[in-house]
């Protein structure tokens, strides 16, 4: 944001950032917070916190980050807060996308930091991961909450957790387990249900999908073409006791299940036809779709519990030679094509959200190695997106006049924009 275009909205961000740093309690943690949301929002190559401080007149780099680093503010009810602040503001109608950041990293001290997969880098590299929540509706689309994933090779060394500052007791999570916990969290948080979106990482695990089954939330997620599936519903059968070892457990007696792959070659021509999802920048967003009712068989030999009936979701466009996208979902027999394939396709919007993240807020740019520092960056990176989110909404909308956008500002703020800022050096 250009400081010139910052001046005309400085007083509805304070205005807007009143309620939801009220959980950092003391003043002074307030007004330094201020400060570091402010410099991320901006315009600047880096936003950490050295050349945001710089940019700044009132900039102290020991001040933010004894706020970033070591303050003792909790950074959970900030995102409750903010949540429901920007949950208001968007039509019904929502998905819930599950995805994942990588965060570069050099060294081995950050934490979390391992060689796995960065999406940054779009390869194995040393880097963080965290798994996050997006609220995401036709208006816009948010961060909800944010897990910080720890590799067995730092849950299993405790000493190297406690250096960290990772909290006592706690466990190795995979994925999406983090995924699961990030949804409890929305709901405890009162953000209205949305149906599920997500990627292959996720929606080719089992447990998963039973986990979001139990919890009573629709889903359309990615899967693998190698995931098996019966298109005749089974059920299971006693298997007889020979007196022997271990009762074995139920099977099914029916044919063996198909890959989603040789479904979807097995599809009728007639089962195909042409969906528009949204219009793009260059015009409709179009290919071919089908989709048919399948059991998923995932464990059905180590008797696993019995999966629903849901929808097969196949896209296989004119031009390819073969299906290039499959989903699974659950929702209910009465959707329609077009409505599973909008579904399926919504997960564009976190795209734009990641980009803005990074490129702008700098999400991937804390130098931090700390559990509570990481945690605080997020939480403030994610306020400062809200921000520029309410602003988009209020350009779109144009619900009010505001007199910030004269250029004496808000008499009624003045106080609080030029007021002086506490030194936070001495806090414990």
């Amino acid at each position: 944001m250009k400081p010139k275009e910052f001046a005309r909205c400085r007083a509805r961000l304070v205005r807007y950032l009143r309620k939801l740093l009220a959980p950092l309690g003391r003043r002074d943690r307030r007004d330094w917070a201020e400060v570091y949301i402010r410099g991320l929002l901006l315009e600047g190559e880096r936003k950490s916190i050295e050349p945001l401080a710089r940019r700044l007149p009132e900039g102290d780099v020991q001040a933010l980050q004894q706020l970033v680093g070591q303050s003792p503010w909790e950074d959970t009810p900030v995102r409750e807060r903010l949540s429901r602040r920007l949950a208001q503001e968007l039509t019904p109608g929502a998905a819930w996308v599950c995805d994942e950041v990588g965060f570069p990293k050099q060294g081995k001290h950050s934490v979390g930091v391992a060689r796995q997969y960065c999406g940054t880098l779009g390869k194995v590299g040393n880097c963080q991961a965290a798994v996050t929540l997006h609220y995401t509706t036709e208006d816009g689309s948010f961060p909800v909450d944010w897990r910080l994933y720890l590799p067995e090779t730092w849950t299993q060394e405790p000493a190297r957790c406690r250096q960290a500052g990772v909290p006592e007791g706690t466990r190795f999570q995979p994925k999406w387990e983090l995924a699961l916990a990030c949804c409890d969290q929305a709901r405890a948080w009162g953000v209205p249900d949305g149906v599920v979106l997500a990627d292959a990482a996720y929606g080719k695990v089992t447990e998963f999908r039973t986990g979001l089954e139990a919890r009573r939330l629709g889903y359309v997620v990615d899967i693998d073409p190698t995931l098996t599936v019966w298109t005749t519903p089974q059920r299971r059968q006693p298997v007889p006791y020979r007196g022997r070892g271990r009762h074995p457990k139920p099977r099914s007696t029916g044919p063996p299940p198909t890959t989603v792959a040789t479904v979807a070659a097995q599809l009728p021509a007639t089962a195909w036809r042409t969906i528009c999802w949204r219009e793009g920048t260059e015009g409709p967003l179009t290919s071919r779709f089908a989709a048919i009712r399948v059991q998923p068989a995932h464990g059905h030999q180590q008797g696993a519990p019995e999966l629903p009936v849901g929808w097969l979701l196949v896209e296989w466009p004119a031009t390819a030679a073969a299906p290039t996208k499959y989903w699974l979902s659950n929702l209910p027999e009465t959707t329609s094509l077009r409505r599973l394939v909008r579904w399926a396709k919504s997960r564009w919007r976190i795209e734009q959200d990641s980009r803005q993240l990074k490129h702008e807020l700098g999400l991937d740019h804390f130098e931090g190695r700390g559990w509570r520092g990481w945690h605080h960056h997020v939480t403030l990176v994610s306020v400062a997106y809200g921000f520029l989110l309410l602003e988009t909404l209020r350009r779109k909308k144009n619900f009010w006049v505001d007199p910030a956008e004269m250029p004496e500002g808000d008499p009624a703020v003045a106080g609080d924009v030029d007021r002086g800022l506490p030194d936070v050096r001495s806090e414990g």
